[in-house]
């Protein structure tokens, strides 16, 4: 036996080996200490196995690879073809899920958005615009290029292994649209082969996103910037739905509700995917160019009537009696009630007044409201001007 076929034995026999035949000292001993020592003790046994076979018979004498079979010595016996080939395909079997695994990961982190509906690929760019969708949820949609992919992982560098896409909820702290005061509040990690992600908000705040990867150290490269939103108050219970389809009739509410007709919003990305996905133009519509007796006559039609009123809502005891300027109002099981009032064109004051069950205890509270109606002059503006 040599010391290159113990050296395809692991540690764990050599050991074993070693404490059967009484190698001293064998638990401290490294892998080429062991079989230095069991080569040598396999060597003293050849002067006895020699020296054994003078005094018997032919026969009777043990050959070389009995001796080092009793001492487990013993070269294992080749594989069989068998044996090879079941060791080639369980070889096989890991590499192809390895391969998987690192397709998986990398699906998952390639944020490339794919053209749709005939679109070229030229016309892809990278925007993100979100949308007010409810008191507490946002609606973000974005396109990301696959040039701008490959910058973020040149960026990045041995970092890039580590980046994940992430969503990031920047806080405004206050209404200028590039104020330089933005905190992050909340990171989100998506994922490649999607481009739109609701994000659940559960307090009121004027907010943007960002999307872009970020790496295990905290670094965060960002991809694109969103339109600012400001969160609606947690009484606006409006449910609406995620098709475009479904947007279509509130489509003007949700474009308003997401910044689309503020001032300080200069963010046309929201305009463009709206007018892109709806296939119609938003806002007021634009005046008709050119002049004549036509549209003189379209301008003298024009005619505005305008009426408002009030929604006045509030909760109490469950079981309370509530009036409003005398009149009762009904109260829901849980305690809410909710009345329109008409507000005519003067100031008008509204006691509500809240009575327990029994009318020991009485709460008041005056709400005083004013409307002032002003109609402006019909304004004509001449052709010229546009």
């Amino acid at each position: 036996m040599t010391a290159a076929s113990l050296k395809e034995k692991p540690v764990r026999d050599l050991a074993r080996l070693a404490k059967q035949h009484g190698v001293a000292g064998w638990h401290a001993m490294r892998k080429d200490q062991l079989i230095r020592a069991l080569v040598q003790k396999a060597k003293a046994r050849r002067p006895v196995a020699a020296a054994s076979s003078q005094t018997l018979p032919a026969d009777k004498v043990p050959s070389l690879k009995s001796s080092l079979s009793l001492a487990g010595l013993e070269t294992p016996p080749p594989q069989t073809r068998a044996d090879t080939v079941a060791e080639d395909r369980q070889r096989l079997a890991v590499s192809e899920r390895i391969r998987d695994a690192r397709d998986r990961i990398a699906r998952a982190k390639n944020l490339e958005t794919r053209p749709e509906n005939g679109r070229r690929p030229s016309a892809m760019r990278d925007r993100i615009v979100i949308m007010v969708r409810g008191p507490h949820w946002l609606h973000a949609f974005w396109e990301i290029t696959a040039a701008s992919i490959g910058r973020a992982q040149a960026a990045l560098g041995q970092e890039w292994h580590s980046a994940r896409p992430t969503l990031r909820i920047l806080q405004l702290e206050s209404d200028l649209q590039a104020s330089p005061s933005e905190r992050v509040v909340r990171t989100i990690e998506v994922h490649g082969g999607v481009k739109n992600w609701f994000i659940d908000i559960r307090e009121a705040l004027r907010c943007r996103v960002e999307i872009g990867y970020l790496a295990a150290s905290g670094r965060f490269h960002a991809l694109s910037r969103s339109n600012a939103v400001s969160m609606p108050a947690g009484s606006q219970r409006d449910s609406l739905d995620a098709h475009w389809g479904d947007i279509a009739p509130d489509c003007e509410k949700i474009y308003s509700m997401s910044g689309g007709f503020s001032p300080e919003n200069n963010c046309t990305e929201l305009q463009e995917l709206f007018e892109e996905r709806l296939r119609r133009p938003l806002g007021p519509p634009e005046s008709r160019r050119g002049g004549g007796d036509e549209e003189v006559e379209s301008r003298n039609q024009v005619q505005l009537e305008v009426d408002a009123e009030m929604i006045v809502y509030g909760a109490t005891q469950p079981g309370s009696y509530i009036t409003l300027q005398g009149e009762p109002v009904k109260v829901r099981p849980d305690g809410t009630f909710r009345v329109r009032v008409p507000m005519p064109n003067k100031r008008q004051v509204l006691p509500i007044v809240a009575s327990t069950a029994n009318g020991v205890e009485r709460q008041t509270v005056i709400i005083a409201v004013e409307r002032n109606t002003k109609t402006l002059e019909p304004l004509a503006r001449e052709s010229n001007d546009f």
